[in-house]
């Protein structure tokens, strides 16, 4: 998968660059409720190569007036009921978008990836800790058949000369 990868500044910070045409309406396609299909690495960083596929739902508003939207997920997961919300804020001033994750195993929003579509692909990086390593994450969307997208995450712990692709979702549109 080919991505532009952010730069980073004399401080080790990311610096992203919005796309020219990084616009608050880049998630309206994902308005609705969707079936989801995700295939899932059963361990990450680890040169796992076995994948968990499990099923579940989502559904989309926008807030905020379209500057916001917000999904629930909902999924049975280890035989047990798991529900994860996305909140997606679009910033006027920068044109670029952060995207928060919580779920019912941690209880607490995640540091936001941050980044914008380009060409109906969209990359959105965080520096973040798992499991005591500190890693680059990347959380891309591909929009090409916006009634089909298709989420993926990726892990890097080299700074993003290689990535390990760790879980992905293919969405369908329920309405």
């Amino acid at each position: 998968m080919e991505m532009k990868l952010p730069a980073f500044n004399a401080k080790g910070e990311l610096e992203i660059i919005p796309s020219v045409t990084s616009a608050k309406e880049d998630f309206d396609f994902f308005i609705g409720q969707w079936k989801l299909k995700n295939r899932k690495l059963k361990t990450r960083l680890d040169d796992c190569k076995e994948w968990i596929e499990f099923e579940a739902t989502q559904e989309n508003y926008k807030a905020l007036t379209g500057l916001a939207n917000i999904d629930h997920f909902y999924a049975n997961f280890n035989d047990k009921p798991f529900e994860g919300m996305t909140i997606r804020l679009f910033d006027p001033a920068t044109r670029l978008w952060s995207i928060y994750w919580a779920d019912s195993n941690v209880g607490r929003l995640d540091t936001p990836v941050v980044g914008s579509f380009e060409n109906k692909i969209g990359h959105f990086f965080t520096k973040d800790i798992f499991e005591g390593r500190a890693i680059l994450m990347v959380f891309r969307w591909d929009v090409t058949d916006a009634d089909n997208p298709v989420w993926s995450q990726a892990f890097s712990t080299d700074w993003g000369k290689t990535w390990e692709w760790n879980w992905y979702m293919y969405m369908s549109r329920m309405n």
